[in-house]
């Protein structure tokens, strides 16, 4: 639960952070406001592969490293095949908050219920409807044919 100054200790979010866009940037940013000290997960280019069944368009090793520049992550670690399960995750990290786009609201019901027996919490941040990874692509891959 937030402390009395309103924010969460420990926030976590996750995500591929493929082709990097002010979505990404606003997910953090949001993340942040709502934490004193954010860690961000990027997913390995395998995990992602497997997840979005196709393989990001920039290797894991450069989207970390342009996710640990972002001003809001105080700390960012890979996502693998080791530590994809949030609830592992909750319990290597003790994270009071995961925190997640609303366009996962649905699917992530159930990891809320689990988080909150574990006195963690799951907050969505707003998706942002302007850009977003996928419509990146679908623009690129317009632009080739």
């Amino acid at each position: 639960m937030p402390h009395s100054s309103g924010k969460y200790n420990i926030g976590y979010v996750t995500g591929v952070f493929d082709l990097f866009h002010i979505g990404h940037l606003n997910i953090l940013r949001r993340s942040k406001e709502r934490c004193e000290y954010l860690i961000a997960g990027v997913l390995t280019d395998e995990l992602a592969e497997r997840d979005k069944k196709k393989k990001p368009f920039i290797s894991f090793e450069e989207r970390l490293a342009i996710v640990q520049q972002i001003k809001y992550v105080d700390r960012v670690i890979a996502v693998d095949f080791n530590n994809t399960n949030k609830i592992e995750a909750w319990k290597q990290l003790r994270y009071d908050c995961h925190f997640s786009g609303n366009d996962h609201e649905e699917e992530w019901y159930w990891l809320q219920k689990q988080l909150q027996t574990l006195g963690s919490n799951m907050e969505f941040i707003p998706y942002t409807e302007s850009t977003s990874s996928t419509k990146l692509q679908q623009m690129i891959n317009m632009t080739l044919i």
